[in-house]
């Protein structure tokens, strides 16, 4: 039996927690994912976590439409996850590869979000000037927050924070080192945003 490769599966893969914090959690994790059109992703929940695989493009545009419709119910939600590419031994979900690029979750409802990020480029070198590189181009974008220790903060309203996290995402993954992975935090309708919380 031949060594998995790192780098060669061309599936992106996306494993989050939903927190609403409200007592009424259940109805809002549900009621996001009946809302939310995932027939060109792969999908699997379990106690603990969902996780969503398939071509990049479907698996953001499924991410950004769960946490947007988690959102609308005005409730205090909180995300956490771990965006994937180039595992070894990812196969499972193939099938989905063989979408097409016209994505079905086109809401473009205002929301303020404030999240954090970190990029991990395994196995390259230069690692640093690829953090670097993507933390000045939140920058230039204006969905840079602030600096911090373990993680950098983003913020504004949700459609440019999902387009800045899938930019980042393809331009931290070099072909030279082709397993990338990022973490994402988010936090959304929080009393502690002052306002903003309509974008």
């Amino acid at each position: 039996m031949e060594p998995l490769q790192c780098g060669t599966s061309p599936i992106v893969g996306f494993r989050f927690s939903l927190h609403p914090m409200t007592g009424n959690f259940i109805k809002v994790i549900k009621g996001a994912l009946n809302e939310t059109d995932t027939t060109n992703v792969w999908m699997h929940t379990d106690d603990v976590s969902t996780v969503i695989r398939g071509k990049q493009s479907h698996v953001f545009n499924v991410a950004k439409a769960l946490t947007l419709h988690a959102a609308k119910t005005g409730e205090h939600v909180a995300l956490s996850g771990t965006f994937s590419i180039g595992c070894p031994g990812d196969s499972a979900g193939d099938v989905y590869l063989d979408k097409d690029d016209v994505l079905l979750n086109t809401d473009d409802t205002k929301q303020y979000v404030s999240s954090q990020f970190a990029l991990y480029p395994m196995n390259n070198p230069d690692y640093m000037a690829v953090i670097y590189r993507e933390v000045d181009r939140a920058k230039a974008q204006g969905v840079f927050n602030e600096s911090m220790h373990y993680a950098s903060g983003i913020h504004g309203d949700i459609h440019e924070v999902f387009a800045f996290y899938e930019e980042a995402f393809t331009n931290a993954r070099s072909e030279e080192h082709r397993h990338l992975v990022m973490t994402v935090s988010m936090s959304i309708n929080s009393p502690s945003h002052g306002g903003k919380n309509d974008a």
